[in-house]
């Protein structure tokens, strides 16, 4: 099948995206536009932190939750949730996809090109798409409808979700410490404190580092994330140097005998000075305190966002080597196709998706679940 309409479909689709959508490549994107100012209220973590009151940790040991095929244990409830969250982007999978075949239409280049409008409007993303859509198009005579489309599609997206994840490492350091890097605005202030309840309730001393020394409420938020999991906080004045506060984490974590460090960087800085750089010279910092750490550089993204997650993804990884993902606010957005364009497009694992505000809403990814509630 000639290419020419993969090319005229992308075209469309990037004359469709909002200017204000898209990412420069250069870091200093990131300096001159306050991601969090862009977002509606109440998406943004300063908003988050006037909720905190109203969360409670999760118990030390929580019920098994069983879904149809998947194998993983999730809190009661976490699978309906994601399942919720992802209603819009299941209405163009499905829904969408039965009204395709409507006038018992058959496999040819007019379907196709319209299957691929679906999937690029639930942000999939247009690399990813092709993949998929060049998977169909070999095999036409095996589809007469769209149940087996649909089990197509399944297969093939388990299979690229199954390509990019990997198991939960054992924590071997002491102290093991994770660097969390993202834009102002995607959450990352509330993953860390749920990754810290997290933590604390499974037994680990967590210490929380409020190297974000640039946004007023960060230090404030994350006082009453520490207070909440039982974790220490280190923390130095507002617009103090981040790497110092990173260091003087380290230096307590091993004092302390500490298990587990969350530091806590900035998304954005108020002055000229270039952020990719000052999220270097923290690593810098903590590696040479602690050889082999950060052992983790775990970046937030908001699913919402849909293809600027992406352009952010490969703006940080070029500059810090993610190691892992955490996606936040799946829930009640039509781009949950955007977990399967991360995965296949970055080879960087997808280690947490967020469905809600509460912290048991934070659970590990596993893409038979992710599937299942996606179909």
């Amino acid at each position: 099948m000639a290419l020419n309409w993969f090319k005229k479909k992308k075209h469309k689709q990037e004359e469709k995206m909002p200017s204000d959508q898209k990412i420069d490549e250069a870091s200093e994107a990131f300096e001159t536009e306050d991601v969090a100012d862009t977002l509606p209220p109440g998406n943004n973590d300063d908003g988050k932190h006037q909720k905190l009151e109203n969360e409670t940790l999760p118990p030390p040991h929580t019920n098994d939750q069983e879904t149809d095929q998947a194998t993983s244990k999730k809190p009661s409830g976490f699978f309906k949730r994601l399942k919720g969250g992802l209603s819009k982007t299941r209405k163009l999978l499905s829904t969408d996809i039965n009204e395709l075949f409507a006038g018992n239409r058959k496999i040819d280049d007019e379907l196709l090109e319209e299957l691929e409008e679906l999937l690029i409007t639930s942000d999939i993303g247009v690399q990813t798409t092709m993949d998929l859509i060049q998977s169909i198009s070999i095999k036409p005579s095996e589809i007469s409808g769209p149940d087996q489309l649909k089990n197509i599609l399944r297969e093939k997206i388990q299979e690229l979700l199954n390509a990019t994840t990997k198991p939960s490492q054992e924590i071997v350091a002491k102290p093991h410490v994770i660097m969390v890097i993202g834009v102002n605005g995607v959450g990352k202030t509330t993953t860390i404190g749920k990754l810290a309840a997290r933590f604390s309730s499974s037994g680990k001393k967590v210490i929380i580092v409020a190297a974000d020394t640039f946004r007023a409420a960060a230090i404030e938020q994350l006082m009453i994330w520490a207070d909440r999991a039982g974790a220490d906080i280190i923390k130095h004045k507002e617009m103090s140097d981040p790497a110092a506060v990173a260091y003087d984490g380290i230096q307590a974590a091993v004092a302390r005998d500490a298990d587990i460090v969350l530091v806590d960087t900035a998304g954005r800085l108020h002055t000229r000075k270039n952020l990719m750089e000052e999220l270097k010279k923290i690593k810098r910092t903590i590696s040479k305190k602690l050889p082999g750490a950060p052992h983790e550089i775990l970046l937030i993204l908001d699913a919402t966002t849909g293809q600027n997650a992406l352009s952010q993804a490969e703006s940080f990884n070029d500059a810090l080597d993610v190691t892992g993902i955490a996606l936040t606010k799946l829930d009640g957005t039509a781009k949950g196709g955007i977990v399967v364009s991360i995965c296949n497009a970055l080879e960087i694992p997808l280690n947490y998706i967020g469905v809600g505000e509460k912290i048991e809403d934070l659970q590990e990814f596993d893409p038979t679940e992710f599937v299942n509630a996606l179909f």
